[in-house]
Order: structure tokens, then sequence, then C-alpha cells
């Protein structure tokens, strides 16, 4: 799979979080469970290959899907396994996510290179399996519904298209956590909607984001990427859901490279220096205004920003405004003059 195409205010957002995370299938609850998320049971969550049954609440939680642990952990629940996306972050936990996770053991990580771990899923005895932000298959569903009740993602979204706010409340739903997933979304939405207040240039001006992966590749308006930007006040440029389709994204051809010229554009690479000097010596792009004017910025994707700029999770988006933004006001002011600077 590629790595960057499917590739602290957050504190404040959070209850006081203790770890959930049992060490042993026989373990009593631990703390940070409660009665009223006991009370929610038995539930039931509506996915792609079906509806997952969950009848009690889950204490060994398995996240197949890639960035699940982040609605997890502001949540106050620790899983016993995540799945590895990129960055080889312990536990898979990123730095935005360390204070909810607190002193908690850090999960064991598998790898999705080759697809599901199904072994290593079973061997960690889980009682429930998240795969929200996925692309499982029904033969993955099938395998893994056997070893414990499976959410995998939503049946109207494109496979690794669902957005923050379906994904938290879905995840809150599944772990009997319904009301404080729902304060988590709301409290995220009014910090953006903040931002979009707080800066009324981006209004009317066209926005994207796009990685140099597999050539030029564009996140379209299924994307929790661009749809980002568009909470922000961007408009994604015209023609893009033809050349993404029913998918998150598309590889672009040399023939439209005129859809990079807009505004604001957000390139997430491999390599900062590398990469930036390569898109910026190709002889197409290099003559579009928004090369010319500078209007656009670089993350790269093994630093945190551009890790954040990925994960679109409740606990990345506060961090990602914070460092992001500022760049996106400075590519879109009108002064080509005026520096944008690296995010990190």
């Amino acid at each position: 799979m590629r790595l960057l195409t499917i590739r602290l205010a957050a504190v404040g957002l959070l209850l006081t979080l203790t770890a959930c995370g049992p060490n042993s299938a026989n373990d009593e609850p631990a703390a940070g469970s409660s009665s009223s998320a006991s009370d929610a049971f038995p539930v039931s969550v509506a996915h792609k290959f079906g509806t997952a049954e969950i009848k009690s609440e889950p204490k060994r939680i398995v996240t197949v899907g890639l960035v699940e642990q982040d609605a997890l952990l502001a949540l106050g629940i620790v899983p016993v396994g995540t799945t590895e996306w990129f960055g080889e972050k312990p536990g898979a936990i990123w730095p935005w996510a360390e204070a909810a996770l607190g002193s908690a053991p850090k999960p064991q990580v598998m790898a999705q290179t080759d697809g599901v771990e199904f072994e290593k899923v079973a061997a960690l005895k889980p009682d429930l399996i998240l795969a929200v932000y996925s692309g499982l298959t029904a033969e993955d569903y099938a395998k893994l519904s056997k070893m414990a009740p499976t959410v995998a993602q939503p049946k109207d979204q494109v496979d690794y298209g669902v957005g923050w706010q379906e994904l938290t409340r879905t995840v809150g739903a599944a772990v009997g956590r319904k009301a404080q997933a729902e304060k988590l979304v709301t409290d995220t939405e009014a910090r953006i909607a903040q931002v979009k207040q707080d800066n009324p240039a981006f209004a009317g001006k066209t926005g994207l984001m796009a990685t140099t992966d597999e050539g030029y590749w564009v996140y379209g308006t299924q994307d929790p990427r661009g749809r980002l930007l568009a909470d922000l006040g961007f408009t994604l440029p015209a023609g893009l859901d033809e050349i993404t389709g029913k998918e998150f994204g598309a590889n672009l051809s040399k023939e439209r490279t005129d859809l990079l010229d807009v505004d604001m554009l957000v390139w997430i690479v491999d390599k900062y220096d590398t990469d930036k000097a390569k898109v910026e010596a190709d002889p197409l792009y290099s003559k579009l205004a928004v090369k010319t004017e500078g209007r656009a910025l670089y993350v790269e994707n093994n630093e945190e920003v551009g890790a954040a700029t990925s994960f679109i999770s409740v606990l990345s988006l506060p961090y990602l405004l914070d460092k992001l933004v500022p760049q996106m006001a400075a590519a879109v002011d009108g002064d080509p003059s005026t520096a944008v600077v690296r995010a990190n």
C-alpha cells in the first residue's frame, strides 16, 4: 500500500485519561472503564460488510485500521494492538497522542505491508477489532470476524476515505462512549470553525493537497485531507473529482499538471529537500503561478506536521492547525515575497 496515498491543544479536549488495556484476556476491567460505558451494551455498529454486535464492554481492542488508536486514546482507552502506517513510532503512537497515552504500556504494533497480520491479531486475543480507516476486503473481514466483533470501513465511504468525525463517532459507539466521542467531535469542529473565522482570506481561494508518490498524486473530495481544506474555507479545484473518480485520490497525468495551479498547495513528501527540489525542477510545474508566486508549502511525512496532515484525527488536528495554518496564510496573502517556511 502506498505510504502517503492512504499514507497542544489536544489535551484540552480530553477528559482525564486512564489506561484501559489489560494484559490478559481474563483481566478485570481496567482503570478508565466506567459503569456508563458498561451500561451502554450491547451495541450494534453497521459497516461495509454488515453489522458488528458488541455484547459487552471490550477490554482488548486491536486496531487494524491505521488511525483508530488516536480516537481510542482520546476516549481514554489504550488498545492492546495497533497497525503501523508509517514513522515507526513505538506503539504506533505519535507525539500528539502521547499525553493521552500517559504512562500506559504502548500497544503491540503490527505491520500492514503485506496485508493484515492475522496470526498476530489472533495472538492478542481481541474482543473488538477496529478497521474503520482501512481497505479491508470481504475475505479479510471474514477471517477477522471469526476472532472478535469487527468494525470495518463504512459502507457509504470509499476505502481509506472515512472522515475523522465519522471515525471518532464510530469508535465511540463501538466502545460504549458515544457522548464522549460526540463532545470530542464538536470541540474539534469548533476549533476548526474558529481557525476559519480567523483566516477569512481562505474563503474563495483554491486549495489542494498532493504528494510526489508515483508521480503526482492528488487527494480528492472523498479524502480527509481534501475535506479539511474545505472545512477551512478553501475550494478544491474544478475538475478534481473527474480525476479522482470514486477513490480518495489519483495520479495526475502530465497533461493535467495545471490542476496543481491553485492558490495554496500542500505537498506531502518523503524527503523535504530532495523532493522539493525535484518538484520545482519539473519544467511543467516550474512555470505555474503556484510555484513562481510562492503559494506552495512542503511537509515531510516522517516529521510530526507531515504525519499529522495524513492522520487527520481528533488528536492530530489541534496540533496540525497550530503548525500548518500560519503557512497556509502566508501562501495566500498575495505577496510573493512572504516566505512560506518549513513547518515541522
